[in-house]
């Protein structure tokens, strides 16, 4: 079910145990071949493929588009929330639902940048109703959900999300071949290994003067429906645990 298509009454009739997603991306640079929405466009996808499956289960919220992308800020087109702002953002929505006697919130995220100030919003949300016992509030990133395209389609090189990159590119292929520019031409940027495991804190000009990282020049659209699909049912699979989820036990 689509928020956006219900009315309020229809709203308050519906269980409180049902799922509430909250699809959460960006818009932000995607080096010189990739558009600025890539996040949103390839998170809608995902998140469209997932409804269609899921039908009247899970309610899902529109697509926030605006993330924290402060660390592309050097490359015009860039729009960004600050984390903190961001974070108070995210947590507001959370709110919003817990009022409506919802119980059940996801955050289902496609943008890197958005995974720390998303974690402490939960864990924020969480330790202001701490003494209730019949929430569930998760964030997840969809290409962390524990898929690994790689050993599906051997061709894929890349074992990791990275920026503008096979993975990325691949799928903007699949799902929007026109707004694509020339994949051949970007040289690969590599991931490196930033003094870990130690976190480096970071601005996207330090990592890669194009602005992608990793190997778009890879990218085929037979690539992007083979992530699409395996992206897809990694968050079907998660929404469904969600639902099953009996309101008490930690697993």
């Amino acid at each position: 079910m689509q928020l956006t298509d219900l009315n309020w009454p229809v709203v308050q009739a519906l269980s409180q145990d049902i799922p509430v997603v909250f699809p959460i991306a960006a818009l932000e640079q995607h080096g010189r071949h990739l558009p600025l929405f890539t996040d949103s466009l390839l998170l809608g996808e995902i998140i469209r493929r997932a409804a269609e499956r899921l039908q009247n289960r899970v309610l899902f919220a529109p697509l926030m588009w605006l993330g924290n992308s402060d660390h592309h800020l050097d490359f015009s087109g860039t729009l960004s929330a600050a984390p903190r702002t961001y974070l108070d953002l995210l947590g507001g929505l959370f709110e919003n639902a817990l009022g409506h006697g919802f119980r059940r919130l996801v955050f289902i995220n496609g943008h890197g940048g958005n995974d720390v100030p998303g974690k402490q919003a939960i864990f924020e949300v969480r330790q202001r109703h701490r003494q209730r016992t019949d929430l569930l509030l998760l964030f997840a990133t969809y290409w962390n959900l524990g898929a690994k395209p790689h050993l599906i389609d051997r061709s894929l090189i890349q074992q990791q999300m990275g920026h503008a990159c096979e993975w990325e590119t691949s799928m903007i292929l699949r799902l929007a071949p026109q707004l694509v520019g020339e994949t051949k031409e970007p040289l690969p940027v590599e991931f490196g290994k930033p003094f870990e495991p130690a976190t480096r804190a970071w601005i996207t000009r330090e990592h890669t003067e194009p602005g992608h990282i990793g190997y778009p020049h890879l990218a085929t659209p037979e690539k992007g429906e083979t992530l699409f699909r395996v992206f897809t049912e990694d968050v079907i699979g998660l929404l469904e645990r969600v639902s099953a989820w009996d309101g008490k036990t930690w697993h």
